[in-house]
Formats: structure tokens, sequence, C-alpha cells
């Protein structure tokens, strides 16, 4: 999916990166993998866990919790790196202050709803009682709300970035930008909703990423 966000410029406007931007940028790029395969380990060897009912930010429960915890916390870690990296190289067109503004936003949010861990619920860690926590904690609603934060900042993102793809004649990267979008914004179904919220980040991280190695491939706008 293209959703290269830097400016087309003019003959003589190019300039690589620098090293610094450049690493702030990889660290961008592998927030998304560094997220879902610490996931897909932790659902793969943590007996009880069931991606049909359990959404991945229960992970954050029982005596491994701070496995996810940290995931959470390195992901929005990475975003935030992308929002500067992201400002460095794009200095021109619209969204230049807006969009890394965005990312780092949504990087706070994972940041916060991994420190606000969910509640232990439907038999999960093992031990738990089946069904829902009878009264949400003031931490999960925290959780719950950084999540949202953090999605609906990049759902925007992307739809700048999809305005800017249109203007620029950018079929490809207008398309992909709209996607994720829409994907973003959808409204959560509950009988799938922790499979339907595994499959948003998906979107989300690899919307992250594709931005961060199209800059990466980008020249520097100029100031």
């Amino acid at each position: 999916m293209t959703t290269n966000s830097a400016p087309r410029l003019a003959h003589g406007e190019v300039r690589t990166p620098p090293r610094s931007t450049r690493r702030l940028l990889l660290a961008g790029a592998f927030a998304g993998p560094l997220f879902y395969a610490s996931a897909l380990v932790q659902m793969l060897t943590r007996p009880g866990f069931d991606i049909r009912i359990h959404p991945l930010s229960q992970l954050s429960t029982g005596d491994l919790g701070w496995i996810q915890i940290l995931t959470f916390v390195l992901a929005g870690l990475g975003l935030i790196c992308l929002s500067v990296g992201h400002r460095r190289v794009v200095t021109r067109g619209i969204g230049r202050a807006a969009i890394p503004i965005l990312i780092a936003i949504s990087g706070a949010g994972f940041i916060a709803a991994g420190l606000f861990p969910q509640d232990p619920a439907n038999g999960f860690p093992l031990g738990v009682a089946d069904g829902p926590a009878a009264d949400p904690t003031w931490h999960a609603l925290l959780h719950m709300v950084a999540a949202i934060v953090a999605f609906t900042a990049l759902a925007v993102a992307a739809i700048i970035a999809l305005i800017r793809a249109i203007r620029e004649r950018r079929t490809a990267a207008a398309i992909g930008n709209g996607i994720v979008a829409i994907v973003l914004l959808a409204p959560v179904v509950p009988d799938i909703a922790s499979i339907q919220v595994a499959l948003t980040g998906l979107f989300a991280f690899g919307w992250c990423t594709a931005t961060a190695v199209s800059l990466q491939r980008s020249p520097r706008a100029s100031r």
C-alpha cells in the first residue's frame, strides 16, 4: 500500500535525509512489526487466549502482562520517532505540520494504552471467570479512550495525506490513504470486535510503516 506523504519536488531541491532522521524513520517503520510480532508470540504461548474472544489489549493482564504493556509503550515511542522524522523530511505542502502532530498524538495514545491496561475478563488470564468484567476499572476506561484517540488521530492523518495525494495526482497513494481512513473510522461490530480491532491495528501500523518507508526513499523538501 502506497501512502507516500512527501510532496513532489522540483529539480534541484533533492537532499537525502541525514542519518539521525533515517534512524527516526526506521524506528517508526518497525513499530508495527514489533507490536504484532510480540502479540503473535503471546497469542501462541499464553494459555487461554483466544483472539475471537479476547482483544490483544487483554494480553496486558496477568503475570506476563508486562510484556504487552512494554510492547504498547515501544510501539508508541516508535510512532513519536516517526512524527519527528516526518516533520524533518516534509517541510512544505498540505499536512507538513498537522500529520506529524497527529502521528505523535497516536504514539502518546498507544503509550497510554499500555500504561493503563485492560481488565481481566472472559476467562483470561486462566482462573478469571467467564464473561466481561462486572465493573470496569478506571484504568480500563482510560485504556479504551487512549486507543480511540490513537486510531482516530491516524485516521485524520490518513485523510490529510489523501487530500495531498489527490492534489498531487498520486492515484495509488490516494487509494491507499482512503482505504486506511475508512478502516480506522469504521464502527466496531460487537460480535467480531476482537478480530476487527486487531485488523484495524494492522491497517493503522501498516500505514505508519508505509509512510516511514516512503519518506526514507523520498528526497528531502527544501527549507
